[in-house]
């Protein structure tokens, strides 16, 4: 039997909605920097797309397509607090342990045991809609980000996609 070519079998499905083929991005530099002092003094925030929701929050539209919507989320809050709305992946395991995709707990562990510096004041939910307008993303949504992760002194960004 033939594997399936997963990226041409999705191109093709999302046509048949009456979507354009997908461009996919490629990147020709990187914009990742090596670290300029040991981990152990980093300020580490955390991004899922997996359509976790802070109960505080209107919950993500499972279907979206190009939700460019970004929360953030108090770092101290409890897995307790967070509902899982996204349609184009089992969330079953999410529901039973948020720490699955969104690992809040596990971060705070690792400052608690100085493995990090500290856990920023926001952690982030958001871009988990189906986003095939880049450039809103590349030139608003992103950069939008990148200055509040800058005002709350972040040295690294862990992305947890789902």
């Amino acid at each position: 039997m033939k594997p399936i070519e997963y990226v041409k079998a999705l191109n093709e499905y999302y046509q048949t909605l009456g979507f354009p083929a997908y461009e996919w991005t490629v990147n020709d530099s990187t914009a990742f920097t090596k670290l300029t002092r040991p981990l152990s003094e980093c300020r580490v925030s955390m991004l899922t797309s997996g359509g976790v929701s802070h109960q505080s929050r209107e919950p993500f539209n499972p279907t979206a397509k190009n939700d460019l919507r970004v929360d953030e989320v108090p770092w101290q809050s409890h897995a307790s607090e967070f509902d899982i709305n996204d349609a184009y992946y089992d969330t079953r395991d999410a529901k039973k342990d948020l720490n699955v995709l969104f690992p809040l707990e596990r971060l705070r562990e690792l400052a608690a045991d100085g493995v990090i510096g500290s856990v920023a004041e926001r952690l982030w939910s958001g871009f988990m809609g189906r986003i095939y307008n880049r450039s809103d993303v590349l030139k608003v949504a992103a950069p939008a980000l990148v200055d509040d992760l800058q005002k709350d002194e972040v040295d690294l960004m862990i992305l947890v996609p789902a």
